[in-house]
């Protein structure tokens, strides 16, 4: 097949919809088929030969977020052309809701057309003030993916539009089962290791409530490490810093990959806004023992038929966070078996289990858009 997928966040600071949709493309290719990327993306930015770029990106608060779209007549002429010269069998957009190239290909389709969405919001005012404009292009597309059960559950309440498929996002695992641990980053017996990793300026995030955790840790554990890595600011480092963590700063995908494997225990203590929670697969498959905030797309995500492969606490509650690491420090052999069946509940995320469903729902979407749509006949060809 032909696809395009139109990414709506920039590339120029890459987050997990960036990643995901990367991601996808590279599995996609490896499968045989040919992919062409559209997303924005700055003159200078590097971006793999199969991104074309729509342009330089505006940074606008979006989901408890900040978010570098893309719009305006420009992007909606680059978009125009880019759908036309295509020749597309299907094209993919990723969240069409916001304000960027996603809904400006919505509206601008041409053939068979799925979309992605990936927020998961109780409220969200911009949705309902939009919901006018973005709703029929909703009701048109020929198949709508949500992440999990909470993203399905968003686009139901706030815009009455049922998602055909519910397909996580997938992670390439070999990247973490293999990762090789840092030695600094490893902790001991006496001085296990615990770690968090993000955009930690988000207060969504829950490093507020990480870093509380720490004195009641090391009430039981005093000499337990706690480890804060992402992108972050200058006064949030120091914060931490000043609350006995150890600041690591931002790392690549591979120092990523190395930092889970290296952990005793990865905290997820996010309060909000997600729909999926790709780090806890990407921890769990590197060996790391997952305490995470329980939100339902964090439940999701955990829940396997042998049980829960994380351990949760109380979303903003730093004391039943501590108690839950307290727990696992104290008993190694069950957060060695909790890192066990982490592994095995990541490997159902994997690219291998993930692709061929998207692919399906490809082929699904082009069924519809020939009974619903009807366009001259094109020659789809699938490995």
């Amino acid at each position: 097949m032909r696809i395009g997928i139109v990414c709506p966040y920039s590339l120029d600071r890459p987050g997990g919809v960036q990643l995901h949709v990367l991601d996808l493309a590279e599995a996609l290719i490896a499968r045989g088929h040919e992919v062409s990327v559209l997303a924005p993306a700055a003159k200078d930015t590097p971006v793999p030969p199969y991104v074309s770029s729509a342009g330089r990106s505006v940074p606008i608060a979006y989901n408890g977020s900040t978010a570098r779209l893309t719009f305006g007549l420009v992007a909606a002429s680059r978009v125009r052309e880019w759908l036309k010269l295509g020749h597309f069998d299907v094209v993919h957009l990723h969240e069409p809701g916001a304000p960027s190239l996603s809904l400006i290909a919505m509206w601008a389709r041409i053939g068979p057309t799925v979309a992605t969405f990936h927020s998961s919001q109780s409220e969200s005012a911009a949705m309902r003030i939009a919901k006018p404009w973005i709703k029929p292009g909703y009701e048109e597309l020929d198949a709508r993916i949500a992440v999990s059960p909470s993203a399905a559950k968003t686009i139901r309440d706030h815009l009455r539009v049922e998602a055909t498929h519910i397909i996580p996002n997938g992670v390439d695992t070999s990247h973490y089962t293999s990762a090789v641990p840092q030695p600094h980053w490893q902790g001991t017996v006496e001085a296990p290791t615990i770690g968090i990793l993000g955009r930690l300026d988000e207060p969504r995030k829950g490093l507020e409530d990480y870093l509380a955790a720490i004195p009641m840790v090391r009430e039981r554990h005093p000499h337990a490490r706690f480890l804060v890595a992402g992108r972050f600011s200058d006064r949030v480092a120091a914060k931490a810093a000043r609350a006995g963590a150890e600041v690591i700063g931002e790392l690549d995908e591979p120092a990523k990959a190395r930092f889970m494997a290296s952990v005793d225990i990865y905290c997820a203590p996010n309060l909000g806004g997600e729909s999926f929670g790709i780090v806890l697969v990407e921890a769990m498959a590197a060996g790391a023992a997952v305490v995470a905030s329980d939100l339902v797309a964090f439940q999701d995500v955990s829940t396997t038929a042998d049980g829960h492969a994380a351990l949760h606490h109380a979303v903003g509650d730093p004391a039943d966070l501590a108690a839950r690491i307290v727990h696992l420090l104290d008993h190694p052999d069950e957060r060695a078996a909790l890192a066990a069946l982490g592994r095995e509940c990541a490997a159902n995320f994997d690219w291998s289990n993930v692709a061929p469903r998207v692919e399906e729902t490809y082929r699904d979407a082009i069924r519809m858009d020939a009974e619903f749509h009807p366009h001259p006949t094109k020659d789809v060809t699938t490995p």
